[in-house]
């Protein structure tokens, strides 16, 4: 499921955007996009900037009724309240099917199938993508601007709309409170409470989850994201420990208590209480790291207007809420917030967060990606 995210209360939106800005400094120009039209004929949808190039909302609507299909990559109904987000898109448009690909792979393997499926039908209209992939493939993006695009704050989106923040959250600790105590600092997990029993979700050299998981555990231990080599110190004691467990983690795993305690995004290991009562998710004090995924539109979309109507469709008050059901922290949060849109039971039911919080730029995530590729295997051997 891995795809390759007594504390202070502040705004739960704000303390991931604002260090999200200098990740998106390296991003290019936007790209050419490629000819194609909306069902009436009168308007290239694959050029769309925005609604007003359909001439109104129910333009658009009608452009992406009458192609009829949206084709999604990489959405696992489980992450994010994805499964409820796509159901809902079906029923308010029934006349659009949605064809539901690969719901497992990573980030790199959706661009991947936007190169193999180029031209054909089975193409991704759409992408939902990890922001180093996002900021290596912009020439893959077709820019678009939805109807709230004021609300997504600056650091979030790329200015012409080639890919914008969605949602994000905090790396955390999930854990089975009926076995294990509380950790309250990274330390814990090397005593002999934990003996056998934590788990990272995937391989940090292929995985985002594991990859942000070795990322927290650096800043935890006094390092920063210009050297991962803390990290990877501490999960080497882990396994020297005996303490870490070599198992993917999955719904199942959490459920038969297989993985008891799992280094995961706060809004996916939130989800474990379904499988597990006795689930808890902790981010600890300290410096907290954060990170947002991205939509994009494929420049080469097959369903140029549906992939629009996505995009309007996952902005809306409605779906950002959706995403905040899931736990995750939705890229318009801070306004919805302020215009009393948010629903605040849910926001209000969020892990606590750090104050200082930190997201590694490209350039951080490249020379880390080397690193745990060079030393990584040999620290958990």
């Amino acid at each position: 499921m891995s795809r390759f995210t007594r504390r202070a209360r502040i705004g739960a939106g704000l303390a991931l955007v604002t260090t999200a800005a200098l990740a998106l400094t390296a991003c290019s120009g936007a790209a050419d996009a490629t000819s194609g039209s909306s069902g009436d004929g009168s308007v290239d949808a694959a050029t769309a900037t925005s609604v007003e190039d359909f001439g109104t909302f129910a333009d658009l609507e009608a452009a992406a009724k009458a192609e009829g299909q949206l084709n999604v990559i990489a959405l696992p109904r489980d992450w994010a309240n994805y499964g409820e987000i796509i159901d809902l898109f079906m029923e308010k448009y029934p006349e659009i099917t949605v064809n539901e690909a690969s719901p497992d792979v990573s980030s790199a393997e959706e661009i991947q199938a936007a190169e193999t499926n180029k031209g054909l039908d089975t193409a991704p209209d759409v992408f939902d993508l990890g922001l180093t992939v996002a900021l290596q493939n912009t020439d893959h993006f077709a820019p678009y601007k939805v109807q709230t695009w004021d609300d997504i704050p600056d650091a979030l989106k790329e200015s012409t709309g080639l890919f914008v923040g969605d949602y994000g959250g905090y790396m955390s600790i999930g854990y089975d409170s009926s076995k294990y105590p509380a950790p309250e600092s990274l330390q814990d997990l090397l005593g002999a409470d934990y003996k056998g029993a934590v788990a990272i979700n995937g391989d940090p050299t292929q995985a985002g989850a594991a990859f942000a998981a070795v990322g927290l555990a650096t800043v935890q231990s006094d390092g920063t994201l210009d050297d991962y080599q803390p990290g990877i110190d501490f999960f080497s004691e882990l396994q020297k420990a005996g303490n870490l467990l070599k198992v993917d983690v999955t719904t199942a795993t959490i459920a038969s208590g297989e993985t008891p305690v799992v280094f995961d995004w706060d809004y996916l290991n939130a989800t474990h209480v379904a499988d597990n009562k006795d689930w808890k998710v902790v981010v600890f004090d300290g410096t907290g790291y954060a990170g947002y995924y991205n939509q994009a539109v494929n420049v080469d979309a097959p369903n140029p207007a549906a992939a629009r109507l996505w995009q309007e469709f996952l902005y809306s008050d409605e779906v950002q809420n959706l995403w905040l059901a899931g736990g995750a922290r939705p890229a318009r949060m801070d306004a919805m917030t302020e215009a009393g849109t948010i629903d605040a039971d849910l926001a209000a039911a969020l892990p606590e967060v750090p104050a200082e919080t930190v997201v590694p730029t490209e350039e951080q995530s490249t020379n880390a990606g080397t690193l745990l590729g060079e030393k990584w295997a040999a620290a958990v051997q």
